[in-house]
């Protein structure tokens, strides 16, 4: 065989070897490394932790709340002050800054021109002191030593008394200031709106010692608290609509958030608001927010609800039963279905009625054919019938819609045959440069081919080559 006969052997030879691996590895790419398709896994999950008709199930905009009494306000009086008249009684409805009761004015005069004398006082003591040390001073220059100590103790005991009076001014120029502002605000305001309660007299509030002479209570008998934390914070604030919703049955209130309390709320181990451990580092801060219903019709005190803001969400859906998010439905014609497992374990196309539908949560109710605890899977291109379904993500072969769109799956070899991969290269793995062997004359390719293939190619070309001349031979002897 001559040089170039073996040389076009070899390519004809190396494009069949190409043509069955390139075949071959598309049929793996398709089938998923060559294993049947029954082989393959497809990742599933319970229909129940899917229902988005779920009975309690907090949102991001879903907080907890509870409903309390309304907010009372303790009002004080100044145990130092002399009252002169109490202006409400338990039952009267007050505004914010209505007077509630009147000091005496009188006897405020009387401690402000006291206060004024006191200062006085000091100012002249200061400036008699003063007068002493400047005389202290001359006599000491023409006195002897012994005499100059004396004098050097007198002047610096005038002195420290000169600073003790100044302070005392000082102290009592602040009493003058809230004292003069008494007697222009001589009266005591309400912080709120809402009802008096628990009025006393100034000799029922001197028997039971304390200095809280009545309390102001907020309109309405109830209010709702609810808890936030930092990490919703944003969705909390002073006016926004939300609506209330009953634990108990479908009942819904709607209401506004009157007032939001930004200090930080203290949990304890029974309070139904209390989150994560006890390890201050390792939790968020907690915060309260009040709500006031339109209605307090059907509502009980120390009821707990669930606390929405309001996005003008439509509450009128009811959702029951089974509701799953659209993108799980499959159509074939007018037929809706699943992607499901079957009692076998296999994957199925399980027919599926639809009934109402959600357009804003984007979800719809499954009527019939599944049940909270069948399994179904996302829908994906590669998924078909028999293929076995799986709970583990690390087994499958078609991978879940969030790993991405990788046709190979997730690496499943059990009972499969070994990854394949075809890069141009002979099974001896030295590579095949086509566009070299283009170039090259065909000394260079058989040289080329000599080299890849060693000494074993070489010597079955010469017992080829010995078996020509020898045929060769034979033919010219006959």
């Amino acid at each position: 065989m001559t040089t170039k006969k073996r040389i076009c052997t070899v390519i004809i030879v190396l494009v069949i070897v190409c043509t069955v691996c390139v075949g071959g590895f598309f049929i793996w790419k398709k089938t998923g490394k060559g294993g049947s398709k029954s082989s393959q896994k497809v990742y599933v999950q319970k229909v129940s932790s899917l229902n988005t008709a779920s009975d309690f199930k907090l949102s991001n905009r879903s907080f907890l709340g509870v409903v309390e009494a309304q907010e009372s306000v303790d009002v004080k009086y100044d145990s130092s002050k002399t009252v002169a008249e109490i202006l409400v009684k338990n039952g009267d409805s007050v505004k914010k800054g209505d007077k509630l009761l009147t000091y005496d004015v009188e006897a405020i005069n009387l401690q402000l021109e006291q206060a004024k004398l006191e200062v006085e006082r000091l100012q002249n003591e200061i400036a008699s002191n003063k007068s002493q040390i400047a005389e202290l001073e001359k006599e000491k220059k023409n006195a002897d030593q012994d005499a100059a100590v004396s004098y050097t103790t007198q002047i610096l005991s005038l002195q420290s008394d000169n600073a003790k009076n100044e302070y005392d001014i000082k102290a009592k120029n602040v009493e003058i200031k809230k004292l003069e502002a008494s007697t222009k605000n001589a009266y005591v305001t309400a912080s709120i709106d809402g009802t008096v309660k628990n009025v006393k007299t100034v000799d029922k509030l001197q028997q039971d010692g304390g200095d809280v002479i009545m309390q102001i209570t907020e309109e309405g008998d109830y209010r709702i608290k609810g808890r936030f934390n930092e990490q919703n914070s944003k969705d909390i604030m002073q006016g926004a609509s939300v609506i209330v919703k009953s634990r108990l049955d479908d009942s819904t209130w709607k209401g506004e958030i009157t007032s939001v309390d930004t200090s930080p709320q203290k949990n304890s181990g029974d309070d139904i608001y209390s989150f994560g451990s006890s390890d201050e580092m390792s939790q968020s801060s907690n915060y309260a927010f009040y709500v006031k219903p339109e209605s307090f019709d059907g509502l009980m005190l120390g009821q707990h609800v669930l606390i929405e803001i309001d996005n003008g969400q439509d509450s009128s859906i009811n959702k029951t039963g089974i509701w799953l998010y659209s993108d799980f439905i499959c159509k074939d014609g007018k037929k809706n279905y699943v992607w499901a497992k079957d009692k076998d374990g296999k994957i199925e196309k399980r027919y599926v009625e639809i009934g109402q539908k959600d357009e804003d949560n984007g979800d719809c109710e499954i009527k019939s054919g599944l049940e909270k605890g069948d399994y179904i899977a996302y829908p994906d291109k590669s998924i078909e019938e028999g293929m076995t379904a799986t709970t583990n993500e690390a087994d499958v072969s078609v991978p879940p819609n969030d790993l991405g769109t990788n046709d190979n799956g997730g690496g499943d070899t059990e009972g499969g045959d070994e990854d394949i991969a075809f890069d141009g290269s002979d099974e001896d793995g030295m590579a095949i440069d086509e566009d070299m062997l283009a170039s090259m004359t065909d000394e260079e390719i058989e040289e080329y081919f000599n080299k890849l293939y060693g000494e074993e190619e070489n010597a079955e070309n010469a017992d080829g080559e010995n078996a020509d001349a020898a045929d060769a031979d034979a033919a010219f002897a006959e």
